[in-house]
């Protein structure tokens, strides 16, 4: 019996050191330039003075609501989209291997060349959208240069951004619910909303509430998407600003990594809090 755990160890050591050297030490790492001060290459302990500055800096907060709003709007509603799709394609649709690869092409097309493309869409003068929105006689706003927009857009972009994987993951595990629940439903005369929400949401509940947790914490850490909408910037006067968009700022163009390692300790607590938080939410939902 040691001699097995002493192999399995063995086993678990390379993802053990790994899991250390890139994931465990930088939060380490992080926590301890979080007090010190001066550049990079010239490091001094400070005390609490770096979290002094970002908790009176006026950007840190803004960047903070823009990612909860952010969130909180783009992970539940992408999440319903993709159901509504996931359950029409799997339902509805015969040669679902076509659109499966179809709904995941943009999960590996890069987001930076996604954003060059939503940028025109969004484009005040000539883009896509406002020329539809003119056609229709509907108000055509300044998608990318109207501060009070700009959050709004990124939000329409991170829901389209976050679909493909949504898609493909729900109907995988439309595939593993057992067809016999559905035979059963017929049998006892139920429609297609009963079987809905009383067979297929019940089976892909720890599917949700995984996507939910994953989504979640994706969209806490935006960053490419504002870089690629905005081209390099957060939308006019900073108004598309987001967590991870202050760190960077901070960190390379500002040269003030306690700053940003500051901003970053705070944001790990935030989605962490919010995770767990979550996580209780879905237990009790599910019990």
């Amino acid at each position: 019996m040691e001699n097995n755990q002493k192999k399995a160890w063995l086993f678990l050591l390379p993802a053990i050191i790994s899991v250390t050297i890139f994931s465990i030490w930088p939060i380490i790492r992080a926590f301890i330039i979080s007090f010190q001060g001066g550049p990079l290459i010239c490091l001094n302990f400070n005390g609490i003075e770096n979290y002094k500055y970002i908790f009176a800096d006026t950007d840190f907060w803004n960047s903070l609501t823009n990612t909860a709003i952010y969130a909180f709007m783009t992970v539940p509603i992408a999440l319903a989209i993709a159901l509504a799709l996931a359950w029409f394609v799997f339902s509805k649709i015969r040669h679902q291997s076509f659109f499966e690869a179809m709904f995941f092409m943009p999960y590996v097309t890069s987001t930076i060349a996604t954003g060059i493309v939503f940028r025109y869409i969004f484009n005040g003068k000539y883009g896509l959208l406002d020329f539809v929105l003119k056609m229709l006689h509907l108000p055509a706003p300044d998608w990318l240069d109207d501060p009070s927009m700009s959050l709004i857009s990124l939000i329409i972009f991170g829901i389209w951004s976050s679909l493909a994987f949504n898609i493909v993951i729900l109907i995988g595990a439309l595939r593993n619910i057992d067809p016999n629940y559905y035979v059963l439903a017929d049998m006892y005369g139920a429609n297609e909303n009963e079987k809905f929400w009383r067979i297929t949401i019940p089976q892909l509940f720890p599917t949700l509430a995984f996507l939910l947790t994953v989504n979640l914490i994706g969209a806490f850490k935006v960053y490419t998407q504002v870089f690629a909408l905005f081209n390099g910037s957060a939308g006019q006067g900073n108004s598309a600003i987001t967590s991870v968009f202050y760190i960077y700022n901070k960190f390379q163009v500002a040269n003030t990594p306690g700053v940003a390692m500051a901003a970053t300790v705070c944001l790990f607590l935030f989605i962490l809090f919010i995770t767990c938080l979550q996580r209780k939410l879905m237990k009790r939902v599910n019990s």
